[in-house]
């Protein structure tokens, strides 16, 4: 996984809950305190689980809290600054969802080993958009977190029903 998710983790620790919370979580995954995630780099999967996991148990939260801490703080603090590019034109959750496919296959062809989700799109209606979600990761959860980050972003009304099973979201938007 690429190091920007690790770097957005460890922005979103320091700042809510401090910089002795992060050294606490890169102690208990076997790093050194002053250990820096790059944004390009390429991290273990397993390192990657074990950090989450192991920033659930020093912090007190549940994988869903820190996955929805984790969407906010991407959405309205970390991709802004750092990827202010995928915020330009884009005005409401649904046309950033549907940019979001060719982001990533964007991101495949210039950032080397970069593996994100893919996503194919259905649209029954004008306020509905059905995400296939495709990763060998299984991530789905993080996705969701990112959306409901939008959601907030946008201050759209909008519901998302997730089958976990069929890898699949459904955003149902008022207007």
């Amino acid at each position: 996984m690429k190091g920007t998710i690790h770097k957005c983790v460890e922005k979103l620790v320091i700042d809510q809950f401090g910089i002795e919370k992060w050294w606490e979580i890169l102690e208990s995954v076997g790093l050194d305190e002053d250990h820096i995630f790059m944004t390009n780099d390429d991290v273990d999967e397993n390192l990657t689980m074990d950090l989450l996991k192991n920033s659930c148990d020093k912090l007190n939260l549940s994988m869903e809290q820190l996955m929805d801490a984790f969407g906010e703080y991407w959405v309205h603090k970390y991709a802004p600054k750092v990827y202010p590019s995928y915020y330009e034109g884009v005005n409401s959750s649904k046309e950033f969802l549907l940019k979001l496919d060719k982001l990533h296959e964007e991101i495949t062809q210039t950032v080397e080993n970069a593996r994100p989700p893919r996503f194919i799109y259905e649209e029954p209606d004008g306020k509905t958009l059905v995400m296939n979600y495709s990763s060998k990761r299984g991530l789905m959860a993080l996705f969701v977190s990112l959306a409901k980050g939008l959601r907030s972003y946008y201050k759209d009304d909008m519901e998302i029903d997730t089958d976990h099973e069929a890898q699949k979201v459904t955003f149902r938007f008022a207007s």
